[in-house]
Parts: structure tokens; sequence; C-alpha cells
């Protein structure tokens, strides 16, 4: 099951082109702000959404517009998140109307999303005037242009794309997504836009997705907050020529395998970016009882605020490691977990057996101040494990939420 990392992002898949503009919705104008992703067919199409109920105006809208598992294009602003506005809907369904009359598609088959600050009206102006410059600018290599004006406070754009086979046929599968605060298990404030040129039915698109959110994208959290304009959507347009997918089988379990390559690329590189943070953390839950288990212990420790603030301090202190595990609700064998701590210089034990080791306190500032940290817990209790991803809790997580929306 060879799957290869490749160039593209979202345009990697045949017969998807993409764009990104200032619009005018930011005052910054150095900053992108209106992104279109568009599939030259007709495409099934699968999304998940956020558990809040407060939800963005978007969010309803592309609901019903999916609802018969079709899709042809995407908008999406940032800056504003059209949430909690009297109007939002009617602005949504505008977005759809302005894109369907510029690409001669049914505005049924338009995502819609939006991010950035919740309550402020959003004015549907400068998206009118944005939206034809943008479709005229839409290319095969635009993916980067739309991460960058889907982005926030992410420092970063994100993007990835992998090829792989399915049934002889060539096939690729491309993302880009924004997040960076906001973020916490069972969605967050994250945009992920998914194209794929496989051949695949709604149905099994569907299945694929809310499966593997289960394990990337609902075991990560940058700060315990979780938005309301989450949505994670797959565009599926057949352009690749296999026999579609319409059942479990060889065929489901690559394209599983390649969803799955690029959402936990897409979540070790949001977490990586959280806002203020300056090291990825990732938790590696094993020798669990069960599933359920080992990803509660994984998320209770990512989203320790604790742990999170000793990480940026570089600082070794295990107990709030077990803290975690002590209230996450799990039931472990506290006196059988053992805690290291790695990163690309080394690796070093903390705890055994639910109690502290001697241990180099130089050793381990040394393993920890590095960019990528991997918190390995060893239940020792059974075969179960799981990965959560989050960042550690500077002082300028504080300064940007401080400020945030003036």
């Amino acid at each position: 099951m060879d799957i290869r990392l490749i160039n593209g992002g979202v345009c990697a898949a045949t017969g998807f082109n993409a764009g990104g503009i200032h619009c005018g919705i930011r005052k910054n104008k150095t900053k992108k702000d209106l992104a279109l992703i568009y599939s030259e067919v007709p495409a099934t199409a699968a999304a998940v959404y956020t558990t809040n109920l407060v939800k963005g105006a978007p969010l309803t809208v592309t609901k019903n517009h999916i609802a018969d598992g079709k899709a042809q294009a995407v908008i999406c602003n940032s800056g504003n998140a059209n949430t909690c506005n009297a109007n939002g809907i009617e602005i949504a369904e505008q977005m759809s109307d302005l894109v369907a009359n510029v690409l001669n598609i049914s505005a049924n088959d338009v995502v819609v999303a939006s991010t950035g600050v919740i309550g402020q009206p959003l004015d549907i102006e400068p998206i009118a005037n944005g939206i034809p410059v943008l479709a005229k600018n839409l290319k095969a290599d635009g993916s980067t242009d739309a991460a960058e004006a889907i982005m926030t406070t992410d420092t970063i754009s994100k993007e990835i794309a992998v090829e792989f086979t399915v049934g002889g046929k060539v096939c690729r599968m491309g993302g880009i997504a924004k997040g960076s605060g906001m973020i916490h298990p069972n969605m967050a404030t994250m945009l992920v836009f998914i194209t794929t040129d496989v051949s695949i039915s709604a149905e099994m698109l569907q299945k694929a997705l809310s499966g593997d959110i289960q394990n990337t994208f609902n075991m990560l959290s940058i700060d315990g907050d979780t938005s309301t304009n989450d949505m994670v959507t797959v565009l599926a347009n057949g352009k690749a020529g296999n026999a579609q997918i319409i059942a479990e089988g060889d065929d489901f379990n690559v394209f599983m395998k390649a969803l799955n390559t690029v959402t936990v690329n897409l979540c070790r590189v949001i977490a990586g970016d959280g806002e203020g943070a300056t090291k990825l953390l990732e938790c590696k839950v094993s020798g669990a009882a069960d599933l359920d288990t080992a990803k509660t212990v994984a998320k209770s420790v990512i989203c320790s605020s604790l742990l999170k603030a000793a990480m940026f301090g570089s600082d070794a202190n295990w107990g709030r490691v077990l803290c975690a595990i002590g209230y996450s609700g799990a039931s472990v064998d506290v006196n059988k977990i053992d805690v290291s701590f790695i990163s690309n210089k080394g690796e070093i034990l903390v705890c055994q057996n639910g109690a502290g080791v001697d241990f180099s306190e130089e050793r381990a500032k040394e393993i920890l101040l590095q960019k990528e940290i991997v918190i390995d817990i060893k239940l020792n209790s059974g075969d179960a494990a799981a990965t959560a991803w989050g960042c550690d809790l500077t002082y300028d997580y504080v300064k940007i939420n401080g400020d945030y929306r003036t």
C-alpha cells in the first residue's frame, strides 16, 4: 500500500483548480481573504462539522447543499466567521449564488465556509466584487493561494498531497487547512478542504471521513475551546478513472490509508502552528486495555494546561502527565504506567511503574528544548494505542487572544 507524498495541495488531483485573493474583508491588503476551489466536473461530497451548538451560518448552508452527496466548488472567506449574524444564512446563500453564476454551476453544488471574528456583520460587497476576479484567477497550481486566503492567526499555510493506486489507476488526493487557535477535540476552529480524483460513492466517502476523524482531527487540541465554524469537506470527482468504490474492500482500504496520511499530516501542522506555540506535542499512548482508554488518556494529557506550560519551559515535570491521566476518567492501573519524553535529541525515561526514576535534568532539558516533543505513555495493560496532538502554552497565546477582536 504505497502512499507517496507529492506537491500540489488541493490541485494535485486531476480536474481541480484553486485560487485566493484579497477582496477587502481584511484591512491588511497584503493578506488574502477569499479562496475558491473548483472541480471541472461534479464531485461526490462528504463533510463533518463542529459539535458546538452555536454554529456559523455557512455550516448550515453547506449541510443543506451537500445533502444529495454532490458538490463542485468551495468558497471560503477569512476575517469574518459569519456566525451569530441575523442575516448570516442570507449572506452564505448569496456567496453560493455568486460562485454559481461565475462558474455556471448550481448554487446547491457550492460548499460555503467562513472563518474569523464571531458576531461581526459580514458585508457581501467585497465578496461580490472579488468572486469574478477570483474565478478568473483559478489555476492548476493555485493551492497555495487558496491555503493562504483561509488563514487567520495561522503563521504558515497548510497543504499536502499524496499519490497512490486504486484498481490499477494512479490517484491523487490533496488538502489545505487553517487552524491555530480555538482548537479542541471533537472538531475545532479549523477548516479543512480535501480533494481527490478517486471515484467513490457519496456513502462510502462519508463513511471514510467520519471514521477517519475519530483518530485524527478529534485527537487534536490547542487550547480547549471548541469553535463554531469547524468543517472538514472532501470532494471526489472520479477523474482518475478507477472502478467506483461502493463497498469496503482493498480499494476502500487504500483510500482510507491515503486519507489518513493527509489528515495526520494536517493535524501535525495545525498543532505545531498553535497560537503562540513554540513546540509540537505528540502524545502516544500504548498498552491500553481498549481504544477508548488509550484515546481518553492521550487527549487528557495533550489538553493539560499545566503540562503544556511545562513543555514551554522545557521542564520534565512528569507528575503533570500522571495528574492528567488520573483525572481523565479512564480506568487505568496507575502502578503500571511508564512515561518517557522523546525528541530528535533522544529519549529519557522519567516515570516507571507509576513512580519517578533517577534521570538527568540536564539531559531532559536538552531533549525538551526541541521543536517536536513526543510524550510516550505505556499503560502496560493491553494492546490498544492512540495518538493525540497539541502544542505548548506560551505567553504569546494570551497576547494573541487578549485583543483578537480589536
